[in-house]
């Protein structure tokens, strides 16, 4: 199921025990606690739901600050050292590997709000990958994504807060967290594919206001319910911030009742999104 290597050679296959490498044995590691999150709350086998063989590939030959998927595989980097320390945290593989989950299934149009959806569900799985493997509860939880990837030499603490978006990182040489956490903010912008990773903090905030209003554990309800919407066949591939929304309601009272899709919607009008069929834009 699952194997990690360091350039084209295979370092650690499943059952294989650790290696000297560090990273190779996180990303190992990572893929093993994200297998196990989606196989517990929701009984889905691999990324295809079909035990589709789990790939990593660490780039060390160079610095490479970044984390990824590529369409078939994970390709995690190790950072330069001086901004970036290693990219196989626990929530940053369960994010990427949640990228390879959503091609899948709803497969968002990586752009504009569908790409922040894409994004943002990454980090919802990501973070609860991390929660589900420590056993914390949502309002335990840090809500941190990337948590200790920067160096001494950043002043931030993780590359986004779903708790409070805005707020990871300020450091005069990477600038400043620009993510919003409502509406009010949003931010057009053509960079960053009509900003994804800027963007996703508002359905971020949203997700997390209403896994700690629910109380427990993250995955028992506010994560089946995103879960299901990952896969209701009625989201589209362009689907923007109020339709996804106005599916997390009707999933939500499908499986937990009226008193759970009201709160579902009140934390989206929340932070500006209406639940609604109709395109905003």
């Amino acid at each position: 199921m699952f194997s990690t290597r360091s350039g084209e050679s295979d370092i650690r296959k499943e059952g294989q025990v650790a290696s000297s490498n560090v990273s190779i044995d996180e990303c190992y590691d990572g893929f093993g606690a994200t297998f196990k999150l989606y196989y517990d709350i929701s009984i889905r086998n691999s990324i295809d739901d079909s035990g589709e063989q789990l790939v990593g590939h660490v780039r060390d030959s160079s610095p490479f600050n970044n984390a990824l998927w590529d369409g078939c595989s994970m390709v995690f980097g190790e950072g330069d050292g001086h901004y970036f320390n290693r990219f196989t945290s626990l929530d940053i593989i369960g994010h990427e590997l949640t990228h390879g989950i959503i091609s899948y299934t709803c497969n968002l149009d990586y752009r504009g709000q569908s790409g922040a959806l894409n994004e943002s569900l990454a980090d919802v799985f990501g973070s609860m990958v991390k929660q589900y493997h420590l056993k914390q509860t949502a309002v335990d939880a840090d809500w941190l994504i990337g948590q200790g990837l920067f160096t001494a030499q950043v002043h931030g603490t993780a590359l986004r807060s779903m708790k409070v978006p805005g707020t990871a990182y300020d450091d005069p040489t990477i600038g400043k967290d620009p993510q919003p956490s409502d509406m009010q903010n949003y931010v057009h912008t053509e960079d960053d594919w009509g900003g994804v990773h800027i963007n996703s903090g508002i359905p971020n905030h949203a997700f997390y206001i209403i896994a700690t209003a629910l109380g427990g554990y993250s995955w028992e309800r506010a994560g089946q319910i995103w879960y299901a919407t990952v896969c209701d066949t009625r989201l589209p591939q362009n689907a923007d911030f109020n339709l996804f929304a106005w599916l997390t309601v009707h999933n939500a009272v499908k499986l937990y009742g009226k008193y759970v899709g009201d709160l579902v919607a009140s934390t989206w009008r929340r932070v500006g999104v209406e639940p609604s069929q109709a395109a905003a834009y």
